[in-house]
């Protein structure tokens, strides 16, 4: 019987597919820590040109002994002598095929290496070329005092960017070493590149957590890592640590192959894995006894604690996959100043939220086609009577559980017809509160004042005066109690305010603040508003402008980041031209009924015909396509104080104020 041959021809043929320079540079770190090295140093050399000339990984292990030999291919001693099992983290050169693969980049490899045996240490070279990659040679043994461990050097470097070496090896070893670094952390595992330190606890991890669960008189530290990234080769698993820091156990945990980068790592310290227990308990016996039932809690604790995790990341992702679906031109088009096709785009946007939130698997590895005929579907389900059945045709295609399927379930029956019903009322509210509004201001016979009247109906309607804002104060309200509110709705703080100013104690109709979406700039509104039977003036301006004195003195009120628009509202303006003159002389700035603007601040006066007038234009293109008759939109009142009470009943009504935990 002869033994079968394999060429160097034939080694490259074989093991080609199986690495790349990265993959093949990763082979040699592991095979250190294979040798039990705790410390591994890749050092890159490059000539006068920035060309790397030579590579080279040194480790702190246990060397190579001279009676080791290089097995033929898919053989190693590693996994012929090794007592590990499969529930632990195995060696990772158990295929042999590790020392062969430079040269995917380099044309040879050396390495120097010292081992010990009765005590003392001896050294020897093992060289091998590209070209021969069925031989090798052997140096003299020497007896040495260096400390135990391999070189490897790489020479003839070639098929490598040297311009990205650097990066591309350090992305690659995060996704490859970063867990078990974590797993060996107390060990002091390191590896670094050049000169420094592979730091994957700043730049690979994405979210952590460290928690205690106490089950029965056992107590368990469990540290939650979120990588950024997938793991090169490693599945998302949960790791059993004993006291002394060695691992004891490994399993998947259940949320592996869900298509949605939920990369993960559970680490679990206890003095209960000090025991020798016969993981995972697997048979009846072992799973009613005192420690399998802790185990069994635990893992429980565990898969719940992960279920709980990856519920928040697919939420948080969801909001990405809605923007590169809108990115790459996925999405059916909606026109968004039409109302209608706005609340169609969000509630397909909500639905494909939640589908990805119990599903992500649906969204996977989807080209562009594939993306726009699946949203497009999504969206004509959506829009037909068929939308119930969609339920029926996930629950044959995909494995929900019952609670997901019943949320999706549920989301589907409510959403389209809440969203009409609710936008339908919302634009005749908005047309009744209009058409009230415009009773009280203008019908001399209700004899509506300032106070009782206008103010009220403005403190509930204040998306008159603009959208998504805050009401930070009315009713009469001080300087100091605004300034509180204010600073509670920014910062969250309830402190005590005092304002010293002689005009501290006037009182602000409305004060208005909003934040913009990325929270950076705050712009903030004070109406004064006057009753129908006042005419605006100089007056009722330098009231304005007290109320702006009192803010320009106050820092909290000042940070370069806010604006400020006063507005003065009434019905009509004196006779003595003063407003009309104020507004002619601020023309220029190119703003309508602008009277003042230095900085920040801004002063505008209007009559309540421009509020309406502009509302109208907002609100033209809504009350066309609706058709809606205004005779049937305004309730008879007979009386200015009914209008104020009945206030409530309008869904337009907002109720975005800001209340003090105190109040």
């Amino acid at each position: 019987m002869k033994n079968i041959q394999i060429t160097s021809i034939g080694i490259i043929q074989a093991l080609k597919k199986h690495h790349n320079y990265l993959s093949s540079i990763a082979g040699y770190i592991w095979n250190g820590f294979d040798a039990k090295a705790t410390q591994i140093q890749l050092v890159i050399v490059y000539d006068n040109a920035g060309q790397i000339t030579k590579i080279k990984i040194v480790d702190n292990g246990t060397g190579i002994t001279d009676t080791f030999k290089f097995q033929p291919i898919f053989e190693s001693n590693k996994v012929n002598h090794s007592s590990e099992t499969r529930n632990s983290s195995s060696i990772h050169g158990k295929d042999g095929i590790g020392r062969l693969t430079f040269f995917n980049f380099a044309i040879s490899a050396t390495w120097e290496t010292v081992y010990e045996s009765s005590g003392k240490n001896y050294k020897y070279n093992i060289g091998i070329t590209s070209e021969n990659l069925d031989r090798y040679t052997v140096s003299n043994v020497e007896e040495t005092l260096n400390p135990t461990g391999t070189s490897v050097y790489f020479e003839g470097i070639h098929s490598v960017d040297s311009e990205t070496f650097e990066k591309d090896i350090q992305d690659f070893l995060y996704k490859e070493f970063s867990w078990f670094l974590e797993l060996n952390s107390e060990k002091n595992f390191i590896i670094k590149i050049n000169d420094l330190k592979l730091d994957y606890k700043n730049n690979f991890i994405k979210n952590s957590q460290e928690i205690k669960n106490e089950i029965d008189r056992y107590s368990f530290s469990i540290k939650f890592i979120q990588w950024k990234e997938n793991l090169n080769r490693e599945y998302s698993r949960y790791y059993l640590i004993n006291t002394n820091g060695d691992e004891k156990y490994t399993e998947t945990t259940t949320l592996n192959k869900k298509g949605d980068n939920f990369s993960h790592s559970i680490f679990i310290k206890s003095s209960f894995f000090d025991k020798e227990h016969f993981f995972p308990f697997t048979t009846s016996l072992q799973k009613q006894s005192e420690d399998g039932i802790v185990f069994y809690k635990l893992i429980a604790f565990i898969n719940q604690y992960l279920k709980n995790k990856r519920k928040l990341f697919l939420k948080n992702s969801s909001n990405q996959v809605i923007e590169s679906f809108e990115k790459s031109g996925a999405f059916p088009a909606f026109n968004t100043n039409n109302i209608w096709d706005k609340y169609r785009k969000t509630e397909l946007e909500g639905f494909i939220k939640e589908l990805y939130q119990v599903e992500p698997k649906i969204f996977v590895s989807l080209n562009l086609e594939q993306k726009k005929i699946l949203i497009h579907f999504l969206n004509l389900i959506l829009d037909s009577e068929e939308r119930d059945r969609l339920i029926e045709v996930l629950g044959e295609i995909t494995t929900l559980e019952s609670d997901e399927l019943e949320h999706l379930s549920q989301s589907l029956k409510v959403t389209k017809l809440s969203n009409i019903i609710r936008t339908v009322r919302l634009i005749e509210d908005r047309y009744k509160a209009i058409e009230e509004l415009k009773n009280l201001v203008f019908n001399k016979e209700l004899n509506a004042n300032e106070r009782d009247h206008i103010q009220k109906f403005i403190e509930n309607h204040y998306w008159i005066l603009g959208e998504q804002y805050h009401l930070v104060t009315a009713a009469e309200q001080k300087f100091e109690t605004a300034l509180r509110r204010y600073i509670y709705h920014l910062t969250g703080e309830t402190n005590e305010v005092s304002i010293d100013h002689y005009d501290k104690n006037k009182e602000m109709d409305i004060f208005m603040v909003r934040q913009l979406l990325n929270d950076f700039f705050i712009n903030n509104v004070v109406v004064e508003l006057k009753s129908p039977k006042i005419k605006l003036g100089s007056k009722e301006l330098e009231q304005v402008k007290k109320y702006m004195n009192v803010i320009l003195e106050q820092n909290e009120f000042n940070a370069s980041n806010m604006t400020w628009e006063f507005y003065l509202i009434g019905n009509d303006f004196d006779q003595s031209g003063y407003i009309d003159r104020e507004i002619k002389n601020s023309k220029h700035h190119g703003e309508k009924s602008l009277v003042y603007s230095v900085d920040n601040y801004k002063i505008y006066v209007k009559k309540w015909s421009e509020i309406f007038a502009e509302f109208e234009l907002k609100h033209r293109f809504l009350y066309e396509k609706l058709e809606l008759e205004r005779t049937k939109l305004t309730i008879s009142n007979t009386s200015a104080d009914e209008i104020v009470s009945n206030v409530r009943s309008n869904s337009a009504v907002q109720a975005q104020q800001v209340i003090l935990p105190d109040s």
